[in-house]
């Protein structure tokens, strides 16, 4: 039995959802750091474990054991101390699906030092606003032009930066990653008295999508990585030895989910595929030549992948698809069942969170449905009073009981921001405000984040319900309801479509649409306007910037 799970969690098997729900419980020492107590634990005790395999687009291909991840992040550590890299220094790391990621990110926590991680699509602006807010002393970067760009305009203006490192290459001004290894010692030994890290340090910020706003600084503690055991183990069923791979650039918090925590601590290999850019034919052909034994992907992956001839490929060494990010429509789950006779199970969570509600191994899976929550989160739904829904009544997802025992994994503040972490976490419940409603089974399902919900003509009309609908159609790769300025009803259900090939807007098109809707959910729900894009806006970490629609619709009725 995989030992670092053991010693983690009393108990690892259960006979129903009942009993994983009830007895499941995570224990976390007052000094646990993942690069010590995962990384260079398996490295000690099964030293040619298998941790990472990475591949790219142009044909590279790299394994890495156990042992080979610790001494790398060691030599990486020594390099960044010299650097003047220490305990609570930030650092922020640029680095796509780069396999320095898992070194840099290694060491850097072997140092006690606090990891940003940032997506190649920052701006200049963007990356200014992260180093200057955390006060990074150092920045890592993917070679690539546009990301060294912006990262250079942002430095210009961020006077704490005193080190770049490159990865992949060499630039002027830059320090080149794989020499700083070449140079240092593989031998280091972990801190002890002022220097050690305790599970209450924080050692990772996340820089929320921002779709209402600028990015708030979302604060994880060591103790985070634990958290993930409920991600890996019990959600995408990760398992010891066997390829996973989840579809994410390091710079989103799903990487954190998918790519690293919790399926090291399970002991499976970690399978990264560097793409330059999603192509569903090759996102099938990689599954099929690598293998892979567990699969994580966006609802908008399979959505496009669905746009493929899925049955030509082979998908049957899967054992579990999941998803994650946006709420999974039924008519893609259906697709993918007709395909693969295998279900996709959804998962729930966010940025300051580990996964809070799934379709667990115990819970049939239920296309449109979440499934069921997760254990020591004690999720109830709440209504605007703070009282406890009824089955089949909306409310607000909130994490409850934070007084008597804060959960592992659940974020513990906003950094250098105290009112707004008392004010968001400092009670007994922390609010998600994403609306939901529970069946009589105990399933949860998605209505919408609480400002999504549209009101109009004395309706609630939430707007998943209503991108599932369309998305049933054939024509609809994917969408989204907004409401938007009407001069007579004052706000009306709006219709964003990215059509599928072969589908040309128009007119008769849209009327077919409407009916589709009319037929599939009440008739009052159906978008009295449908624009045609060739792409929705989206977060940097992929979720619909419905927010932006509503803005651009409000200024141009103005």
């Amino acid at each position: 039995m995989n030992h670092i799970l053991k010693k983690y969690c009393p108990r690892i098997e259960f006979e129903s959802y009942e009993d994983f729900y009830q007895n499941f419980a995570i224990e976390t020492p007052h000094n646990f750091n993942f690069a010590y107590d995962v990384v260079d634990e398996w490295a000690r005790v099964e030293p040619d474990k298998k941790a990472l395999l990475w591949c790219d687009d142009y044909g590279h291909e790299k394994a890495f054991t156990f042992s080979e991840i610790s001494k790398l992040s060691n030599r990486a550590a020594n390099a960044f101390s010299e650097m003047g890299i220490g305990k609570g220094d930030v650092v922020l790391l640029i680095l796509r699906r780069r396999w320095e990621y898992w070194i840099a990110a290694t060491a850097l926590w072997k140092l006690g030092a606090i990891v940003i991680p940032g997506t190649i699509q920052l701006t200049t602006k963007d990356i200014a606003y992260r180093v200057q807010n955390a006060e990074a002393k150092m920045i890592v970067c993917v070679n690539d032009d546009y990301v060294i760009e912006q990262a250079d305009g942002a430095c210009e203006i961020s006077p704490t930066v005193q080190n770049r490192i490159i990865c992949g290459g060499s630039r002027e001004g830059w320090t080149n990653f794989e020499e700083l290894l070449e140079g240092a010692s593989d031998e280091w030994s972990r801190p002890t008295g002022e220097f050690a890290t305790t599970s209450d340090d924080i050692f990772m910020i996340y820089f929320t999508s921002g779709t209402t706003g600028n990015a708030k600084m979302v604060r994880h503690s060591h103790r985070h990585p634990l958290g993930h055991i409920l991600t890996a183990r019990y959600w995408q069923q990760v398992q010891e030895n066997k390829l996973h791979m989840s579809v994410t650039d390091s710079g989103w918090a799903k990487f954190g989910w998918g790519k690293i925590f919790g399926q090291w601590i399970c002991g499976a290999t970690v399978f990264a595929y560097d793409m330059d850019k999603f192509i569903p034919k090759k996102l099938l052909q990689t599954i099929q030549d690598h293998k892979l034994t567990t699969f994580c992907a966006p609802p908008t992956m399979y959505r496009f992948m669905l746009q493929e001839d899925v049955a030509a490929f082979d998908l049957s060494s899967v054992e579990n698809f999941t998803t994650a990010g946006e709420p999974l429509n039924a008519e893609v789950s259906n697709k993918w069942f007709s395909f693969t006779g295998k279900r996709i199970r959804e998962g729930f969570g966010q940025t300051e969170s580990v996964v809070l509600i799934a379709t667990w191994p115990w819970v049939e899976p239920r296309p449109g449905s979440l499934g069921k929550p997760s254990p020591l989160q004690n999720i109830k739904l709440l209504n605007e009073q703070g009282i406890e829904c009824e089955d089949g009544e909306e409310g607000a997802i909130c994490v409850t009981g934070l007084k008597e025992a804060y959960p592992p994994g659940l974020f513990v503040g906003y950094y250098h921001d105290p009112e707004r972490t008392k004010e968001t976490v400092g009670g007994d419940v922390y609010n998600l405000h994403d609306m939901a409603w529970r069946d009589s089974d105990g399933y949860y399902s998605f209505v919408g984040r609480d400002d999504d919900v549209i009101k109009c003509s004395g309706y609630r009309i939430g707007p998943f319900e209503v991108e599932s609908a369309l998305v049933a159609h054939p024509a609809v790769i994917e969408c989204a309801i907004t409401a938007a300025p009407d001069p007579i009803r004052g706000l009306v259900v709006k219709a964003t479509v990215v059509l599928a090939k072969g589908y040309t807007p128009g007119d008769e098109l849209t009327k077919e649409l409407q009916n589709h809707v009319k037929h599939t959910t009440a008739p009052y729900k159906y978008p009295r306007i449908v624009e045609y894009v060739d792409e929705l806006p989206k977060t940097i970490g992929g979720k619909i910037k419905r927010a932006q629609i509503r803005n651009t619709d409000a200024e141009q009725a103005e």
